[in-house]
């Protein structure tokens, strides 16, 4: 009779332990299930989605599928034609609002009574004035306004939020509030206007005064827009350029200002246009005197109350510039959009 080797403790029970048995029966169903699903193969769409053949027997899934995506694409253009007719909708008050205005000004004035306000002396002062002061503010912009629009677009420096405040400023300013200032600052009282007056120049008053109040105001328009022109060129440009030889003004003369070249000049007509139209900030400053400081809209302020038929002929003349301005500008800078997509 042979004595069977005693085990040791605790190996039966571990051996039949519970947890154990859990462990090894559910790896192998994990086991089972994945070499079942790998002989089986993988799910097909048309098992994932049983409704097609369910549902609707005898179609296949894919005219099915095609039917469905062609209600979805049909409910979604329905949405988006909606919106758009809302959209259109809502626009339309506005729009009526801005309209009305200018077609019943276009209407009021007629073509003969035009022609006739055109040939007289209040009109054609006020018309050569503004032409003429126009021209030189533009000019005192463009080479005054240049160099700050190069600093903006190409500096860092401490005070540059404090510059791009400072330009800004008149943009936001009242006119009337801008006329005060500068009557303050260059008047015989004024600031800096007292010892000029010592030295026998006079400003307020006077056409040069005119020229003040609309490069205050028109200024930042020139500068705002060549700056943004001048940082949209790219630097290597200039740098390739200068390590040709080139000097700092023959980089930004045949580089920088060809290629923002657009927006410079959006600027220029902005800035143009914004000095024709001038009117508080040069009433207060430079007066509304006829043949020496009366501009259009200050000859318009004169008619509306002497003679209403002059106001509309100035009026009607300041719309068909503006019209064409704003036309020219957006054609050019949407030129160069168009280039540089």
């Amino acid at each position: 009779m042979t004595r069977s080797t005693p085990r040791p403790r605790g190996a039966l029970s571990r051996s039949c332990s519970p947890r154990r048995d859990r462990r090894f029966w559910s790896s192998t169903a994990l086991s089972e299930s994945g070499s079942e699903r790998s002989v089986k193969g993988p799910t097909t769409r048309d098992e994932r989605r049983p409704d097609a053949r369910v549902l609707r027997p005898g179609i296949p899934a894919a005219e099915v599928e095609s039917e469905s995506i062609s209600r979805g694409a049909g409910a979604r253009s329905l949405s988006r034609r909606g919106r758009s007719i809302v959209l259109a909708v809502a626009c339309v008050p506005l729009i009526a609002f801005l309209l009305l205005p200018l077609l019943a000004l276009v209407l009021r004035v007629s073509p003969a009574r035009l022609l006739t306000n055109l040939a007289t002396p209040q009109v054609a002062q006020a018309i050569s004035l503004s032409l003429t002061t126009t021209a030189i503010t533009l000019l005192l912009t463009v080479l005054a306004g240049t160099p700050v629009a190069y600093v903006l677009a190409r500096r860092r420096f401490r005070g540059r939020v404090v510059l791009d405040t400072l330009v800004d400023l008149p943009m936001v300013l009242p006119p009337s509030v801008a006329g005060i200032a500068l009557l303050v600052a260059f008047g015989r009282l004024g600031l800096v206007g007292r010892y000029l007056d010592l030295a026998g120049v006079s400003i307020a008053f006077t056409q040069a005064a005119v020229v003040l109040a609309q490069m205050f105001v028109a200024a930042p328009f020139y500068i705002k827009s060549a700056a943004a022109g001048i940082a949209a060129v790219d630097r290597e440009l200039e740098q390739a350029a200068a390590l040709d030889g080139a000097g700092p003004a023959q980089v930004f003369g045949r580089v920088t200002a060809p290629l923002a070249g657009g927006a410079m000049f959006g600027g220029a007509v902005m800035t143009w246009a914004r000095a024709l139209g001038e009117f508080g900030a040069t009433i207060i400053f430079a007066g509304n005197f006829p043949g020496r400081t009366q501009t259009m809209p200050l000859a318009i302020y004169l008619g509306f109350e002497l003679d209403f038929d002059v106001a509309l002929t100035l009026a009607a003349i300041l719309l068909a510039i503006s019209f064409v301005v704003l036309f020219v500008v957006k054609g050019v800078l949407g030129r160069d959009v168009g280039r540089e997509v």
